[in-house]
């Protein structure tokens, strides 16, 4: 895949996305772990008390940082480039557990660290080239394809199900519950943020983007999926670690 200037900003900005979005784990984990600490309610139970554990929103605004960093990278590159470099928040997250709160990267968390890294740069390397984008409805009119819908229709059953039927029974003992809602939400959002940045960098450029409501409804689409990957992350942290 050949790197033209846009292509290098959008891979630059999801590097310092990945690395920004994977130290605001830990930093959340370490003010998480402070508010259970206070108040003796864990975020994974219901609690909120880390709204008032101010490592917590260090931790939330180094992560819209990285958010903000990656959401510019779709404007400027392809989503098939973006998003593979957002598995490598994974590994800055596991080493830097590893060193400051000291939950030990075994054997199969390093084979997977590597896999990550691997995965990511096969993908990026025989990644497809992206034709430019003119106008947001271009975009609406790929996500309003039939197989897509039928796409987000079993992704919005799929995480009903979790959210109402497993995660009260079992997801403060299984974290895949709520790592499965976060990542289920986290497929809608690529489109999405892809869309929004897209219309964003058309609009800076001159064509306004911001006249057709597709643009604003995917700018809704934006802040339900953020919103509920950010309750949902919250809870992963506090299920079955502490």
């Amino acid at each position: 895949m050949g790197f033209s200037k846009d292509n290098l900003k959008g891979f630059v900005l999801a590097l310092l996305s990945s690395g920004f979005i994977g130290a605001s784990f830990i930093i959340k984990k370490k003010g998480l772990r402070r508010a259970a600490a206070t108040s003796g309610v864990r975020a994974g139970y219901g609690g909120y008390s880390y709204l008032l554990e101010p490592l917590w929103w260090l931790g939330f605004i180094t992560m819209i940082v990285g958010e903000i960093a990656n959401f510019v990278a779709y404007a400027f590159a392809p989503a098939v480039l973006v998003t593979p470099l957002g598995a490598l928040s994974i590994i800055v997250s596991a080493v830097l557990a590893h060193f400051i709160l000291k939950e030990r990267l075994h054997r199969l968390g390093v084979l997977g660290c590597v896999m990550c890294i691997a995965g990511s740069i096969i993908i990026v390397i025989h990644a497809p080239k992206e034709h430019s984008i003119t106008s947001v409805l271009e975009i609406w009119s790929m996500a309003t394809q039939p197989a897509f819908l039928l796409y987000v229709g079993s992704v919005v059953v799929l995480v009903f199900i979790l959210v109402f039927h497993f995660a009260p029974q079992c997801g403060h003992t299984n974290v895949l519950v709520f790592t499965g809602i976060c990542s289920l939400m986290g497929s809608l959002s690529v489109m999405s943020v892809k869309a929004l940045g897209t219309a964003l960098k058309l609009t800076f450029e001159g064509k306004n983007q911001l006249i057709y409501p597709e643009t604003w409804f995917f700018m809704l689409v934006v802040a339900t999926c953020v919103i509920t990957q950010m309750n949902y992350l919250n809870k992963v942290r506090n299920s079955v670690s502490l």
